[in-house]
């Protein structure tokens, strides 16, 4: 008996080393069925050929794009929105004042690496003890529970304080 749970004591290490330990994902989004993948369908514009292609523009990374002059009218109008609100600087002219208030202090332009960063460092952290498994298991929410808002108690907190405030998701169970 004692030698079948040292088996069993070495046989867990064994197979959590058979993972790879650059994989630092807490979310496990595998689909079980051999089905499409509907986020991966795009809608094309039709191509068009142009009248030279000796008059071509150079390839600009980050610049314009023949074919999708318009990359976010075009996915506020597939998600419903009204793409004649958007200001050129792709914000909303109801959101402008917001933005500009939350930008009062300035911004940094390298945010998002620097939150990369630290948000892979948190899933190191995070992750110690979930590279032994056996299952494929998404621990997301789990690893960030402390950092999230709870709904409910922050809209009780206001409606005590007098402020109006709109409706709230309805209360997980």
């Amino acid at each position: 008996m004692r030698s079948f749970r040292a088996l069993i004591l070495l046989a867990l290490p064994a197979l959590a080393a058979c993972g790879s330990d650059r994989d630092i994902t807490l979310r496990s989004f595998q689909s079980g069925s051999g089905g499409p993948e509907e986020f991966a369908v795009l809608p094309n514009k039709p191509l068009e050929q142009p009248q030279s292609y000796n008059a071509l523009p150079a390839p600009t990374p980050g610049g314009s794009n023949r074919t999708d002059l318009t990359p976010n009218a075009d996915a506020v109008a597939a998600l419903g929105g009204r793409p004649s609100a958007l200001q050129p600087s792709g914000i909303p002219a109801s959101e402008g004042g917001l933005v500009t208030y939350a930008a009062r202090n300035g911004t940094d332009p390298a945010i998002r690496q620097t939150l990369a960063q630290e948000d892979e460092a948190f899933r190191r952290r995070q992750s110690f003890l979930t590279k032994f498994r056996l299952f494929q298991v998404d621990r997301y929410y789990q690893a960030y529970r402390g950092q999230t808002l709870d709904s409910q108690a922050t809209a009780a907190r206001w409606r005590r304080a007098g402020a109006p405030t709109p409706t709230a998701p309805p209360a997980s169970r």
